[in-house]
């Protein structure tokens, strides 16, 4: 015959072990990295206000720039700014 104890004792066990999982998972649940999102700074921006008389015009990827001196600018209203290309 079986006993009633091995019948009861793992079901028992399973419980606690469904009970310490959802636990667990539940924990790990309430800590999201979306928490932990770190702002960087802005880089700074150049602007120039008029480039010198030796600036090339130059064309990337359909959109004009301007060349100086190693660097390339783009126009906007306050003047040319730095940008990579």
């Amino acid at each position: 015959m079986i006993s009633l104890s091995l019948i009861i004792e793992p079901n028992l066990f399973m419980m606690r072990y469904l009970v310490y999982t959802l636990v667990f998972v539940f924990a790990l649940s309430t800590s999201s990295c979306a928490k932990r999102v770190v702002v960087a700074q802005p880089a700074t921006v150049t602007v120039v206000k008029k480039l010198p008389r030796q600036y090339k015009v130059v064309r990337v990827n359909g959109k004009r720039y301007y060349f100086f001196n190693g660097r390339h600018y783009k126009k906007t209203r306050n003047g040319y700014v730095v940008v990579r290309v």
